[in-house]
């Protein structure tokens, strides 16, 4: 039997994440089809860091 041939190698998951970092997107998970070597990567938006309407309220604002 023939071993079967990887799809895609740690590499490529690394560049593709480097790559979207340096274009100033913020990935926050990346998952790998291991048949085919796609990389799907989900990115976070900035909105999410500032707060939400709780911090608002506990400031005293509305």
């Amino acid at each position: 039997m023939m071993a079967r041939r990887v799809g895609f190698k740690q590499i490529d998951v690394t560049r593709a994440i480097k790559g979207a970092q340096a274009a100033g997107l913020k990935p926050t998970s990346a998952r790998v089809d291991p048949a085919t070597g796609e990389i799907e990567m989900t990115f976070g938006s900035e909105a999410s860091s500032t707060g939400n309407s709780f911090d608002a309220l506990l400031s005293g604002q509305r």
